[in-house]
């Protein structure tokens, strides 16, 4: 795994990575990290892998658009000293310009997401031993619906990104259009963004999978 003894990890995004978490950054004992794919993160890290002690900080905050998160990224993620450095934003950037097309002050579009999203990484890579570019998503299997087709754009820009500046890249888009083969995306969230603990658990075993985790570590003695 590419996590060390003692190194913090800073879980930046809006309300799927906040879901619940203490504000303006949950980290700690009881529902402080949130019921998103974090604490599930954080769980499977800590029962795996005793041995090390991670400090696991959530600084999602519901409603964020990129343009949020960078604004309060310098208190809430740069000044907390992070090992690791995981993004994952756009959803509100995309989902603004369907559900409030005439409140355009509070939608992103594509090319100031990509500007926004590479402020993040370059100052991110200023403090960090590294950045995990997570991609946002819209649970939605018919690919030509017009915002799962928007949705595409900012996924594409979190992977060129990713490639770019040598990030590790987390495909959480690609984890849900693979399930939806399965099963209706009503099974993990109605509105089809907000997830439950199914669709918590498929996004914490991608990320994970991206950072050498593995199910069957065995401890020193």
């Amino acid at each position: 795994m590419i996590f060390e003894n003692m190194d913090r990890i800073i879980f930046a995004g809006d309300s799927v990575t906040d879901m619940g978490s203490a504000q303006p950054v949950g980290e700690g004992l009881f529902d402080n990290m949130g019921h998103g794919y974090p604490r599930v993160i954080e769980s499977l890290v800590t029962a795996t892998y005793p041995e090390l002690s991670i400090r696991f900080t959530n600084s999602g905050i519901s409603g964020n658009t990129s343009k949020d998160l960078l604004a309060r990224y310098e208190r809430d993620v740069l000044s907390l000293n992070p090992q690791w450095v995981s993004i994952c934003i756009g959803i509100n950037d995309v989902w603004r310009q369907f559900d409030s097309p005439a409140l355009t002050d509070q939608a992103v579009d594509p090319v100031e997401y990509e500007e926004n999203l590479r402020t993040m990484i370059e100052q991110a890579k200023m403090v960090a031993k590294g950045v995990i570019v997570c991609t946002p998503y819209y649970m939605e299997p018919n690919k030509s619906d017009f915002m799962r087709a928007r949705m595409q754009e900012y996924v594409d820009i979190c992977e060129r990104l990713a490639e770019e500046y040598g990030c590790r890249f987390v495909n959480f888009q690609a984890v849900y259009d693979k399930f939806l083969q399965y099963k209706h995306s009503s099974l993990i969230a109605w509105d089809r963004v907000h997830p439950n603990q199914i669709g918590a658990t498929l996004m914490a075993k991608e990320w994970l999978s991206k950072c050498g985790f593995e199910y069957d570590h065995t401890p020193e003695a």
